[in-house]
């Protein structure tokens, strides 16, 4: 028991940085019902951002106290606003002329910014995968015969601070009542004096900003990064948000950490278990979407026209 009770910590701290992700993937499909399928390499992209701030902080090795705190916030912010910015321009130029065009169109065109996005990276670091500073110590505790680290902790206390926060913003500002708006009538929306254009970008910049929170958080938990490791990581982050039922904020938290309690546990009891994790997952995915299409917290809605 104390071997499936570790995998299960291990999992859920895995699928933290899924549900991170996975809420850039839920907002942007539930305003404009578009795949943004370049998000997982913003992920990356914030991944990046926060190695280039250390390094230009000067910090190459584990920190303790308030220098710590101070860094880590300052790293943490400056890359989720990178990301978001990054997020707003890739809607600005990729996807805002194509807002009425045939849906295959914008597809197309963000599986391009995927391309892009990763070719950019690997320019920039080269094609081998790069070591993330060892910037937060990670003591442990044993609970019994489970053992929990420090950065499990912080990975599964930030997912769902993140999440709550989400959730109040939209639910209970302006901006967020607009987005909610926006996502079950563009049009009626517009007519009501809503701004389309500022509320959806401002989408993109929520949502990939915590792509980049994701990608500081995925550094620091692993110790390096690879330009290529959002396509993996954003094509199971897009079936948690699936999963969950896509669109929908708590959905996406669920699913990522479904994900990631089907990964940590299949390894341990599959044999050669490593090499079949995405089986189970995707095979979990269509068994879930066979009984119940929405997605597990999804409701069936009728389609916009």
């Amino acid at each position: 028991m104390d071997v499936f009770f570790q995998q299960i910590v291990n999992g859920l701290s895995l699928g933290g940085i899924y549900a991170l992700i996975a809420l850039g993937y839920t907002m942007v499909y539930g305003i404009i019902e578009l795949i943004n399928f370049a998000h997982g390499d913003v992920y990356t992209l914030g991944t990046f951002f926060s190695l280039a701030i250390l390094t230009g902080l000067g910090v190459s090795g584990e920190m303790h106290g308030l220098p710590l705190v101070g860094v880590v916030l300052v790293t943490l912010i400056a890359a989720m606003l990178l990301c978001g910015l990054t997020g707003v321009l890739i809607e600005r130029l990729a996807y805002r002329r194509l807002r009425n065009a045939p849906r295959l169109a914008p597809l197309i065109t963000a599986i391009g910014m995927s391309f892009i996005l990763e070719n950019v990276m690997q320019l920039w670091h080269g094609p081998s995968p790069i070591s993330f500073p060892e910037v937060i110590p990670n003591p442990a505790w044993a609970l019994g015969g489970v053992e929990v680290s420090a950065k499990q902790i912080a990975v599964i206390g930030l997912a769902i601070v993140m999440m709550a926060a989400l959730q109040l913003f939209i639910y209970k500002t302006k901006m967020g009542k607009a987005m909610r708006a926006t996502a079950q009538d563009r049009d009626a929306a517009q007519l009501m004096g809503i701004d389309i254009n500022t509320t959806i970008a401002v989408t993109f910049l929520i949502g990939s900003a915590l792509a980049g929170a994701a990608g500081f958080v995925s550094g620091v938990y692993y110790g390096t990064t690879w330009f290529f490791n959002g396509f993996e990581a954003g094509l199971k982050a897009f079936t948690a948000a699936v999963l969950g039922g896509i669109g929908n904020v708590a959905g996406a938290m669920l699913g990522g950490f479904l994900i990631g309690l089907i990964e940590a546990i299949a390894t341990q009891y599959i044999p050669g278990g490593a090499q079949w994790t995405n089986v189970v997952v995707f095979s979990v995915l269509v068994l879930v979407l066979i009984f119940r299409p929405s997605g597990l917290l999804g409701e069936s809605l009728p389609e916009k026209v």
